[in-house]
């Protein structure tokens, strides 16, 4: 059942903004609004200095991107539906057991750090002179991080691909041969409530109108998406980023096959809502089930726990690598000091696939040459020596042709499936509007 409620007003809203000394005699203080509930989210609040804090963050990534800014009074709409929506999935998830532990966000910061090449203690300062509060940005990452499990969980995870299925797309992926491609699309959703009413889809349906007119009219498309769009890529212009085209959901498939790249679609309909898809650009020559690529390789690893630090772990690789650079064994140091069952066989992970590894790991392995040894490489496993001994490229067996199918119908369908939940987790909330209260 919803719960309704009256939600407690913010301690300390108004306060005198004017001295004593300086009020006439007899003359009213004129209140200073600090904060105030804009939303009630179930049984939480959300408070203007939300809304104004991430208004201020959404406006800078949109400057940088070079996205004209859309009025500001419209985006904070926009944006605090958008602030609606990660508030329930963060609330589902708390409620439903699901936890992000603080190792896990202190190791996906020092990813984020790694990958703007600064230190953890460097990243933070820089965050704090652009007036980034730490203590905050890093909440911020835990609830990405806690949203992208839940997605994981609730719809990925559930996606049923049959047999058939996987047959079908083998036959089309061969029937393409070489022709298959590359898409890369930019869309807009408006969302529709499941039990809408014709007034409430016809209102819905005028708004994605509105959007499709803009664009028509010469509109950026990235400001049309900030606007406009229920996506989760709203604010990143709506981009999807360039995809095999039999990974895309089927109802953007079939649009883009008659856009040429500029183009926009007209309006589309799914059971999530109303959708417009812009063709940003196609790439040829891509095989639906390409031959595969295998390293084989092998490493060391230390982990890192209650014993053992990030900082120890690392000085003993760096000890270990110095040993094989002056003519060490590797698989000797790898029975003696790596922390996992490949430890028994000298460290040897035998030949891998492409996404058989975490993608911190895959990524160092590519970039070696053969016989060459990383430096210390962190991942979720803690800190690996990486040596490539040979690489090859062969024929994808029937097995991993299936797979390697499957794991593309169940992206197809992924995106599909997450709105639909969305809109479900969306229409079962209890959500009070206050954004407009003086």
């Amino acid at each position: 059942m919803k719960r309704f409620f009256q939600a407690l007003i913010v301690a300390f809203t108004l306060v005198a903004g004017v001295a004593q000394a300086q009020k006439a005699p007899g003359a009213a203080s004129r209140p200073i609004e600090v904060d105030r509930v804009v939303a009630v989210v179930n049984d939480e609040a959300l408070t203007l200095h939300e809304l104004r804090s991430r208004l201020v963050a959404v406006e800078r990534q949109l400057r940088g991107q070079g996205t004209p800014l859309p009025p500001r009074d419209v985006l904070e709409l926009q944006l605090l539906e958008r602030m609606i929506i990660d508030r329930v999935q963060v609330q589902f998830a708390r409620e439903t057991g699901m936890r992000i532990a603080d190792g896990e966000v202190d190791a996906a910061l020092r990813r984020v750090a790694e990958g703007n090449r600064l230190s953890p203690a460097n990243f933070k300062a820089a965050l704090e002179r652009d007036g980034i509060v730490w203590a905050k940005f890093r909440e911020d990452i835990r609830e990405e991080m806690t949203i992208a499990r839940l997605r994981d969980r609730e719809v990925d995870n559930r996606i049923v691909i049959s047999e058939g299925e996987v047959d079908n797309y083998l036959a089309s992926a061969e029937a393409q041969g070489s022709e298959a491609q590359m898409v890369h699309l930019a869309h807009v959703i408006v969302r529709v409530p499941e039990q809408s009413t014709a007034p409430q889809l016809a209102k819905i349906r005028a708004r994605a109108e509105q959007a499709l007119q803009q664009i028509r009219a010469g509109e950026d498309f990235a400001k049309v998406a900030a606007v406009f769009s229920d996506a989760p890529d709203a604010l990143t212009g709506g981009s999807m980023g360039a995809r095999p085209a039999d990974r895309l959901p089927s109802l953007y498939a079939d649009a883009a096959k008659n856009l040429k790249p500029g183009e926009a679609s007209s309006l589309l309909r799914s059971p999530a809502g109303f959708h417009i898809v812009k063709l940003l650009g196609r790439q040829g020559g891509t095989l639906a089930v390409p031959a595969l690529r295998q390293t084989r390789s092998r490493h060391i690893l230390i982990k890192v726990n209650e014993l053992v630090s990030e900082s120890e772990a690392r000085r003993k690789l760096v000890g270990l690598k110095e040993r094989l650079d002056n003519g060490g064994d590797f698989a000797e140091l790898a029975r003696l000091h790596s922390n996992d069952l490949s430890a028994a066989k000298g460290g040897d992970l035998g030949w891998l696939y492409q996404g058989d590894t975490v993608p911190d790991f895959e990524k160092a392995m590519d970039a070696l040459k053969i016989n060459e040894i990383s430096q210390p490489v962190h991942s979720p496993f803690g800190f690996h020596l990486i040596q490539v001994q040979e690489r090859r490229t062969e024929e994808a067996t029937p097995e991993r042709r299936r797979l390697v199918a499957r794991g593309a119908l169940r992206e197809r369908k992924a995106d599909e499936a997450y709105q639909d939940w969305i809109r479900q987790m969306r229409d079962r909330a209890y959500v009070e509007y206050r954004l407009e209260d003086k």
